[in-house]
């Protein structure tokens, strides 16, 4: 450890534990980025949590907080302190359907413990190994009509500020760092515990079918997306197919669903093997895509298969392999458009597609997931949530695989046709994910105003730059000034297992104590919960 930081460390109260680490290695759950993190901390309690951050304001460090690193952005990545919150989980306390809980707790341990109450989360996105802190920070979604975004469910939640000082805040209590925090990006403090609203414990009922895409379209703007809660779609690029795969809730006794032919050892490393032979050899993609997903769901239009199951088990699906995501949301209106225009694009035809970008030898992995959400009538509404204002939204999510760590061709070219066409259509990307040619000017245009009330909330509780890193300056904080705990990114290296080694430095060295303008001049936000505890080593 660096002698100034263990100086520092050496004026804290001894008997609060400072768990570290000065070997870990940081890489994402696709191991698209990795980064060697000066420190990595691992925190059981709030106030060790609390020396963490004292410690990393005094001696100029940028604090990240991770927990599975399923996004597969640099978002998380830092050559500065990464902190985990997985021995941080507990269940602190269950009123009738509210459940207050630590924030490190993984959704699979709380959707279990909420069962032992009869309890369940709503809606569940693809996995449920996320925090529950980095589900909420990054706007995390399933996809139904009947629910909106998972911020949507939580009612409260306690944050620790860069002075090390906790602030409860919720709907009835300050109010702007509640609608800053629900998608904080990681960029305002640390999430420390959270009230979240669960549902009585349900099982749903599943069906699944192939049918056209023709069928898709017409149906978009009748019962596509009511025909039951939980509606998503697997839109087949090539074979111009899709899988619409919907569930009710039902009291019917459980079914197991039928084996998955690409979750068999066979055919996992078979679609595997293929996606790498495509890697050299891309013309043979539409080909795969019939193979491989004929072999899954049938080659043929109709049923191809059912479960009941319990819903925080049946909503979930397999990632398979690694893989880029570039998920966008856009009205849910703009559908067919965007469907018909992305789909002629991918067939050859870039003049009726309106996508000025040539797709010769562009050659694509399919599915394309095609999700929704309603957060029409949230409130309070955070002020980075990328759904639509006006009605329901539309989430179309392009996925590459990269099989055995390589990354896909087809990457760059289709990434920035995909990208004009979202862009064109009013959509707005997912904050974790992929996003290649979106810039600060076109982040200003999404989100205006809302922007800025949550740069002013940001700048409030973090004034030095203790969680901000590159990924926020490139993206949400150009143009303001340069912060005395920034971070940012001096070099990328690419890896011979796969992904990109990022190397981080402070933009600013040395300790609070040698620099003006300390960090301890925060004001109390009015009305916050922002008892201190006492870390100081006693006479």
């Amino acid at each position: 450890m660096d002698p100034a930081i263990q100086r520092e460390l050496n004026r804290l109260d001894p008997t609060i534990p400072f768990r570290h680490s000065t070997t870990h290695r940081h890489h994402t759950w696709a191991r698209t980025f990795h980064s060697l993190p000066e420190l990595y901390l691992q925190p059981q309690s709030l106030p060790e949590i609390e020396k963490i951050v004292t410690l990393a304001r005094r001696c100029r460090r940028r604090l990240v907080v991770v927990g599975c690193g399923h996004s597969p952005s640099d978002l998380t990545c830092t050559s500065g302190w990464m902190v985990n919150l997985d021995g941080y989980k507990e269940v602190l306390s269950v009123r009738k359907e509210t459940v207050r809980v630590q924030a490190g707790i993984r959704l699979h341990d709380l959707g279990l413990a909420m069962q032992q109450h009869g309890l369940a989360m709503p809606n569940l996105g693809s996995i449920d190994q996320q925090s529950i802190a980095g589900a909420i920070s990054t706007a995390t979604h399933g996809s139904t009509l009947q629910h909106g975004i998972m911020s949507d469910s939580i009612i409260g939640l306690r944050l620790m500020l860069a002075n090390g000082r906790t602030v409860w805040c919720s709907k009835e209590q300050n109010l702007d760092l509640f609608r800053a925090a629900l998608v904080s990006l990681g960029a305002l403090g640390i999430i420390v515990e959270v009230d979240f609203r669960g549902v009585p414990s349900f099982d749903i009922s599943w069906q699944q079918s192939i049918v056209p895409l023709e069928q898709i379209l017409a149906r978009w703007e009748k019962d596509l997306w009511t025909q039951a809660e939980f509606v998503r779609v697997w839109w087949l690029p090539y074979t111009k197919r899709a899988i619409i795969w919907k569930a009710d809730k039902t009291s019917e006794p459980r079914r197991k669903p039928k084996a998955s032919w690409y979750g068999s050892v066979l055919g996992y490393h078979t679609y595997h093997t293929l996606l790498y032979v495509a890697q050299y050899i891309p013309r043979i993609l539409p080909t795969v895509e019939w193979f491989i997903f004929g072999m899954q769901y049938g080659f043929k239009p109709g049923p191809t298969g059912s479960a009941v199951q319990e819903a925080r088990t049946g909503l979930l699906m397999d990632c398979l392999y690694s893989q880029f995501v570039n998920e966008w949301a856009l009205p849910l209106e703009k559908g067919p458009e965007a469907i018909s225009r992305l789909s002629t694009w991918l067939h050859g035809d870039a003049k009726a597609a309106r996508i000025p970008l040539s797709p010769k030898g562009t050659y694509v992995h399919g599915p394309i997931e095609v999700r929704c959400t309603n957060s029409t009538g949230s409130d309070p509404r955070p002020f980075l949530d990328p759904t639509s204002r006006e009605g329901p939204t539309l989430y179309l999510n392009a996925t590459l695989y990269r099989p055995y760590g390589l990354d896909p061709p087809c990457r760059e070219r289709y990434y920035e046709a995909f990208e004009r066409l979202m862009k064109e259509l009013g959509g707005r990307p997912h904050w974790a994910k992929n996003f290649a040619t979106v810039t600060p000017e076109d982040i200003e245009d999404m989100y205006g105003d809302d922007l800025e009330q949550w740069r002013k909330v940001r700048s409030m509780v973090d004034p030095d730059g203790v969680f901000v890193g590159d990924w926020h300056r490139r993206n949400i904080l150009a143009g303001s000034d340069v912060l005395a705990n920034e971070e940012r990114i001096v070099d990328r290296e690419r890896q011979r297992g796969g992904g990109v080694l990022v190397w981080g430095e402070q933009v600013n060295e040395g300790s609070e104590e040698s620099r003006p303008g300390s960090a301890e001049s925060y004001e109390v936000l009015q009305e916050a919960e922002a008892g201190s505890i006492l870390l100081e080593k006693r006479n």
